[in-house]
Formats: structure tokens, sequence, C-alpha cells
């Protein structure tokens, strides 16, 4: 009988234990994760790990992350924020978060300061005074091509300490023209629409000298859109098309990808994440070459996509440790191993296959640390980029330049005025 009693006390003494086992075992609070790399496998299985490696090492909190596909991302994002149910973390392209902060998407992002002090420039997203998002990796352009297209044309390989001129480059483009080897001496990729033409033209035109939107106010284009400095650069633009060095709104999109490789242009004008593939094809003869210098120094584009927290979680320290947990070294150079990316710390950098120290990538790095301007950091860029995108788009095609412009800097101030400044 006693024997009995002992063992039904045991029985009841362990229920309460086992019950609070269990509690602990699903007390992590779930943080929601979108993210943009739906359908991109490798890019998908490095952010599956960086998920699982988080929830495994702490129990407070668990990650669920849920993909989109790129081209649909910001309008499910647009929705969701409308609709009142945004995820705890955010994805976000860099150059648009600035819209999505003052738009109330997203809240400051607390990280220390000092342990982002090392990170490229692109890959921090500050909106008035604060830190808002963080990237994993940055992306830059070069121009890129073979060393024996330059050396049997007799054209000097530039380097970043010594860019080609503008007169330089216009001369390469005139002599590959004269071979006639190409169809193009030059293709900057215009069958690639929306986000490449100010990711990747807006620098040319802040090269001569000018830029989309006055970055002193952020009040008005005037005087830089449509300026001395942008008319040069825009009858510049209209050259390249109108001397037939380089294809224009109506390149196929087979040979933005090919073209290079099948010899139909000498140079091209694209990024690391291509790089890649120009190794395979032409081996120690590819050539990753810097931006021109127009006279303003070479200048190419900065920042790609980037985590932020929402406005509306419950849990900005946990969506914050996430974001700070991805940022270790190992997570940024297997997406630089994987995909071609560049890390954003020199680290990292060291650690990758393809941008360690005299490994042929490694100028993509420099270029990103040296080179590299943000777009327009206002609120205002989702519109003004669409405003810059048309005008180059018209120019190519023979549309008055200065007429253009002028059109152009008055679409971005009346968008400024409707929205009262963007809070500048």
């Amino acid at each position: 009988m006693k024997t009995k009693i002992m063992k039904n006390v045991l029985l009841a003494s362990t229920i309460p234990l086992l019950s609070l086992g269990s509690i602990n075992g699903f007390a992590a609070t779930e943080l929601s994760l979108w993210y943009h790399g739906a359908g991109n496998p490798v890019e998908a299985k490095i952010i599956d790990q960086i998920v699982g490696d988080f929830n495994a090492s702490q129990s407070n909190w668990k990650v669920a992350l849920q993909s989109f596909p790129q081209e649909s991302y910001n309008d499910s994002v647009i929705a969701a924020a409308l609709a009142g149910n945004l995820p705890d973390i955010l994805d976000v392209d860099g150059p648009v978060m600035p819209n999505w902060a003052w738009a109330g998407y997203l809240q400051p992002l607390n990280i220390n300061s000092a342990a982002i002090e090392d990170f490229l420039p692109g890959t921090k997203g500050y909106w008035d005074g604060q830190l808002y998002s963080l990237g994993l990796w940055d992306a830059a352009v070069a121009m890129i091509t073979r060393k024996s297209t330059l050396v049997e044309a007799n054209i000097r390989i530039p380097t970043l300490a010594q860019p080609w001129t503008l007169t330089e480059f216009n001369a390469a483009l005139a002599t590959l023209k004269q071979t006639g080897k190409y169809d193009y001496p030059f293709d900057p990729g215009l069958a690639w629409k929306g986000e490449w033409f100010p990711y990747a033209f807006s620098p040319f035109l802040q090269s001569f000298g000018g830029d989309i939107i006055d970055r002193e106010s952020y009040q008005t284009a005037e005087g830089v859109l449509n300026g001395d400095e942008a008319i040069a650069f825009g009858e510049w633009w209209q050259m390249l098309f109108q001397k037939g060095y380089s294809p224009g709104n109506s390149q196929d999109s087979a040979d933005r990808e090919t073209g290079l490789v099948e010899g139909k242009y000498a140079i091209q004008w694209n990024g690391n994440w291509t790089a890649l593939n120009m190794l395979k094809a032409f081996g120690d003869d590819v050539l990753f070459l810097p931006a021109p210098d127009f006279g303003h120094g070479p200048k190419i584009g900065a920042a790609s996509w980037q985590f932020g927290v929402s406005a509306s979680t419950s849990y900005p320290q946990g969506a914050a440790d996430f974001i700070q947990f991805a940022t270790q070294d190992r997570y940024m150079t297997a997406f630089s191993d994987a995909i071609g990316l560049i890390p954003p710390t020199k680290t990292a950098a060291a650690a990758s296959e393809h941008y360690r120290q005299g490994a042929p990538m490694a100028t993509f790095f420099e270029l990103s640390a040296q080179q590299a301007v943000l777009r327009p950091v206002t609120p205002g860029y989702v519109v003004a980029a669409k405003v810059f995108e048309k005008a180059l788009a018209d120019i190519a095609d023979g549309a008055d330049v200065v007429d253009t412009l002028d059109n152009a800097a008055d679409e971005i101030n009346q968008d400024i005025r409707r929205n009262l400044g963007y809070g500048h």
C-alpha cells in the first residue's frame, strides 16, 4: 500500500514538471520574415540556413520565413501595410527604404553602430539620421570586357587610380566601332527596365556634375536634372545611340544576357552578379574596369536588398536580434561564394573565394568602397526614379534633350510639392 501511494505521489509530482517542460519547449515567440528571393534556390538555401541557425541558437524567438517572387514583392508589402498585416521583419531594396520609413512601414533598427562600423556604406540604410535597414551584401557595376579586345585595338586599360576620361572613353568607342568586329562597341543594357536605369545610369549623370534631385534640400530637381552639366550628360547619352555605339530601347533581352560572350558587344556595363559567368566564359582574359570619369569623378550605384523591422511589430528587439545574427561573416561570405555578391566587410571578403585579395572579383569590393554613390535618399525617390527612366529612354529614342530634362525636373518638383516635401 505504501509503495502504491509513493508511486502515485511520484507520478503526480512529475505531471507539472512535464507540463512545464512542454510549455518551455514551445515558449519561443514567432517572428514572421518576408523575403524577396522566391525562385532562387541557391539564395533560398542560405536564407534557410540563417533562419535555422538563429532558431537553434536561442529559445526566445522563432523566425518563420515566407518568400515572394521579386517582381511582386513590393506590391505585396504595400498591400499588407494598407491592410495592417505587415510581418515582423521585412526585406527592402535600399533606395526604396526611405519611402517605406516615411510611409510608416518601418521603424529604426536597434543595432549598435559600432557593430557595423566596417560595413560598406551602401549596405547601411539611413533615413532622417537613423538606421532603418542593413544589408548582407552590396552590388557594384563595372565596365566588363576582354583584355585582348583592348590590347588589339591599342586602347589603354584603365585602373581605379586612372580611369578613362570622357575623351578617352569616347575615343575608345569610336576605335572599337571602326574595327567592324562588333554590332555595338558598348552595351549599357537598355533591355533592362525599371530600377536598372537610375541604378546604372544616374551615376553617369552625377559624374558629369548633375543629379536626379538637389541633395542639399531634397526639395527640387531644378538646376541639377536640367542644368548645364545634366544637359551635357543628356547630349552624350543621346550620342551613344545616334552614332551606333550602343543598342537602344529595342535591345533584345537575350542579347543583353549573352551579347558580350557572343562577341556582339566589345564592352558591357554590368554588375558583379554576372561576373562568375564572365569568368567562366573568358577566364583570365576578362577585365572588370572602373566607370569612366566624366569630369566629377568616376561613380557607380550603391545599396542592394537589406533587412529592416516593420513599424507594426510587437517584438522589435527580437527582429533586430535576428538581423544582427544574420550579419556574421560566415553568412555574408556564403552569399558571396554562391551568387557572387559583394561581402559588406573586409573580413567577409577576405574569406570569400571570389573577393579575397588577388581574386578576380576583388575589384568589385574596391569599386563599391571607392566609387559607390547612393541613389537619392528620399521618400520621393520612388517617383523620381520612374521619371528619370522615362527621360533617358526618350532621349535615347531621339527626344530633345533640353525639353525632356526640363519636363522631368518639373514632374519631380510637382510630386515633391504634392507630398509636402516628403518630410525633409
